[in-house]
């Protein structure tokens, strides 16, 4: 085959609002589909049909691109296609895929043009129309946002129902039966009189066949699998131990590197001397790389052992070194001259303020926070003369044959990337700092495979971490409601730090500086949502949730308060301030699974919080108990609407393991700086939730939505302020800052 021929309506579509919208691509070029990587180097009777179905003698493997980081991304990309393929989970193999265009994030651009164009309705679309147009054309592969389903469930049944309608015609042309009375089913074609033909006996024909540029999905009465619980592919080898990892990589004839770096990130190395690590057993080389030095060796613990025998004059760190600076930082951004973006703006906050003498007021603070995934980022990289071959897990799989291209000086495109199963991430794997390493080191080693691992401590004072942020908040309310709310918002642009290390230029304001506040659904009166932009400290990045991690807490405490000094429910006036459908029966949800309004008793408390999130309205209730120990936190609550749960099983295991994740950084987690140093090396400095300390959580999926959304990261916003508002109502102590743990003990 040639190109993908799977052209839709939708897909000229999204060129023709690309357009309309004066993005500087022509229709055909937008609506032109990529190539399909999967057609080099087929063999006889094998068959790729669309980017997505592969068909050999070994049977059927369905391509995943998007990266798996152990939220079971793999399992439901492959449900999505062989729901309309009509092959069973168990009968089918599956495979990320070679980096290439074609696998495109379709789904990145709604959060930003929403963002671009707050007023919805026929302008969002266009905007949509031409980041989606940009996006397709520069084929940003990239898994984040939330947006693996949203991404796929459209295009992957899509894949699946032209590779099922190929076949068909393969069938067809075989047995001589017209296409309309044949079937399919569990990876066959039935005739009518009852013979079976395989689609791997048919993977032959049908690779000589043009797919069909149009097929009708089925209709959701119809689905086998889409919304019923479905065992994960991986769930056997990750409960057997078996399941691999990029830590578990072998490669013939590797060796072994660790890295010594500037403890001060981004400071740079003045001068070391290698000469007692190169004595040392196993020992192979001792060469300098971008920001420090690598040791090789025969293993990794010999290699991170002769790495503490380096002695290197370190310079300083390129941010302020004590932390008292990164919050002045912050504080002094809220100027006009520091203003990112205002996109929220209704009534008239400053006339409501002059005519109101009770003004409220809070200031709130998010620290630091470290990804701190259980598996430490490690590659495995081989430079060889004109083609570079590399093992790791990946979310940017196109970025890191880029950037192993131009450290090797060969062509992008003879870069072989094979992406592996990740033991978490949480935004961590949208970098590749430790690629670009391996390679600067394989570079000097040609033919010989290298396998660069961090260690535990440099994986985590070397982290880009979650941003630190701070909020204002000024409010009025008049007759038991909420009248004015203001709201300023001041970080680093995490979207400059992140893509400048990608050598990409960011025009224009940053989103994350205002996600999760500037667009929740409530119609306040007097409303106004604006972020600042902070100078550039420590280098940070996209973690679990991004900017609506930090102001999904700063959005609902400030509510909170405001609803409080009204002398209001904060559960009815949510509601009763709620200007979106969706987002009021979420809220509605939850308090019914809550019981809200029943009595808890003397030293409890409930909290609530919504945060609207890659379009995902979540809410939470965090009930809690005020003991003589601490707090015990008892029950949380959760609704999402996400449109379509496509794995139920998997939805409540992912919108869990997100609240937990929240409360626990919430209760215990930072990063600071002492000399520009993290201070926290380990979990046993950075602890999150114990199991004894997890609550009972209760999750319902809600379906009114016409959109069908991620789960990955809506959970985690509301998490904390819910939590917040418990410890508030159980006593009375209103917490501003994270970790909670500094005001609070829990048990």
């Amino acid at each position: 085959m040639g190109r993908l021929k799977t052209f839709t309506r939708r897909t000229f579509l999204i060129g023709s609002v690309a357009v309309a919208g004066g993005v500087a691509f022509g229709a055909y070029k937008v609506a032109t589909p990529h190539e399909n990587p999967l057609s080099a180097g087929l063999g006889e009777g094998e068959a790729a049909i669309t980017p997505y179905v592969r068909i050999d003698a070994q049977g059927v493997t369905l391509i995943t691109p998007r990266a798996d980081l152990g939220q079971g991304a793999w399992s439901v990309q492959a449900a999505l296609i062989a729901e309309e393929l009509d092959v069973e989970l168990d009968q089918i193999r599956v495979d990320p895929g070679p980096p290439s265009p074609a696998y495109w994030n379709t789904a990145l651009a709604a959060e930003s043009a929403a963002f671009m164009v707050p007023s919805g309705g026929t302008g969002e679309a266009i905007a949509a129309g031409a980041l989606s147009a940009v996006m397709k054309t520069i084929g940003m592969q990239i898994t984040g946002g939330s947006t693996t389903v949203p991404d796929g469930f459209v295009k992957l049944r899509e894949a699946g129902a032209v590779a099922r309608e190929t076949l068909k015609l393969a069938a067809a042309q075989k047995s001589g039966v017209p296409v309309r009375d044949l079937k399919t089913q569990a990876g066959k074609v039935l005739l009518p009189d009852g013979t079976e033909l395989t689609y791997v006996e048919l993977a032959p024909i049908a690779a000589g066949i043009a797919p069909p540029r149009e097929v009708a999905l089925r209709d959701p009465s119809e689905w086998r699998l889409i919304g019923k619980p479905m065992r994960r592919v991986d769930i056997v080898a990750k409960s057997t131990g078996t399941q691999a990892y990029g830590i578990d990589q072998r490669i013939d004839g590797m060796v072994h590197a660790a890295v010594v770096l500037n403890p001060a990130q981004r400071g740079a190395m003045m001068s070391f001397d290698a000469s007692e690590a190169l004595q040392m057993r196993g020992v192979r080389d001792v060469v300098e790389i971008s920001g420090g030095v690598a040791v090789i060796a025969d293993n990794t613990w010999r290699a991170m052992e002769a790495g503490r025998k380096v002695k290197v004059d370190w310079g300083p760190a390129a941010f302020p070194a004590p932390m008292e600076e990164h919050w002045q930082a912050l504080s002094d951004a809220f100027t006009e001259a520091k203003r990112d973006s205002r996109q929220r703006d209704d009534g008239d906050v400053e006339i409501s303020f002059a005519e109101n003498a009770g003004l409220i007021k809070g200031e709130y603070r998010a620290p630091y926070l470290a990804h701190a995934p259980l598996e430490p980022i490690n590659a495995v990289v081989r430079v060889d003369d004109g083609a570079a071959e590399v093992w790791t897990g990946t979310q940017i799989p196109r970025f890191v044959q880029n950037n192993v291209g131009r450290i090797a000086g060969i062509d992008p495109e003879k870069v072989t990337v094979h992406v592996l199963a990740m033991g978490g991430s949480f935004g961590h794997r949208l970098e590749d700092e430790v690629v670009k390493q391996a390679t600067e080191i394989a570079a000097r080693m040609k033919g010989t495979p290298i396998k660069l691992t961090y260690s535990r401590e440099q994986d985590m004072t070397h982290d880009f971490p979650r941003q630190i942020a701070m909020a204002r908040m000024r409010g009025a309310v008049r007759n038991g409601q909420v009248e004015t709310y203001e709201l300023d918002i001041a970080m680093p642009s995490v979207v400059l730090s992140q893509m400048s290390r990608q050598g990409l230029a960011v025009p224009g304001p940053d989103s994350q500086i205002v996600a999760g506040a500037w667009d929740q659904p409530f119609a306040i009166p007097n409303h106004r949502v604006t972020g600042y932009r902070a100078r550039e400290l420590a280098p940070v990045s996209s973690w679990r949730s991004v900017g609506a991690s930090s102001n999904g807490f700063f959005y609902n405490a400030g509510l909170d308060e405001l609803i409080h000094a009204a002398g209001a429910d904060p559960l009815a006036e949510r509601i009763r301030l709620c200007s979106n459908d969706e987002a009021r029966k979420v809220l509605e949800a939850v308090g019914e699974m809550s019981g809200w309004g029943t009595e808890l008793g003397e030293g409890r408390g409930r909290g609530v919080a919504l945060t609207q999130s890659f379009g995902v309205h979540c809410a939470q209730v965090v009930e809690v108990t005020a003991t003589d120990a601490g707090i015990r936190i008892d029950k949380v609550h959760v609704a999402a609407e996400v449109g379509t749960v496509v794995d139920p099983v998997n939805f409540d295991n992912l919108v869990k393991g997100g609240v937990i994740f929240a409360l626990g950084h919430a209760m215990n987690c930072e990063i600071t700086y002492t000399d520009g140093i993290a201070d926290q090396d380990n979990f046993h400095a950075f602890e999150g939730m114990r199991l004894y300390q997890c609550p009972v959580i209760e999750v319902r999926g809600l379906e009114n939505g016409t959109r069908v959304l991620g789960i990955g990261e809506p959970p985690v916003p509301p998490a904390a302020p819910a939590l917040a508002a418990a410890i508030f109502a159980a006593t009375g102590q209103r917490l501003r800052e994270m970790p909670f743990s500094k005001h609070v003990d829990f048990v």
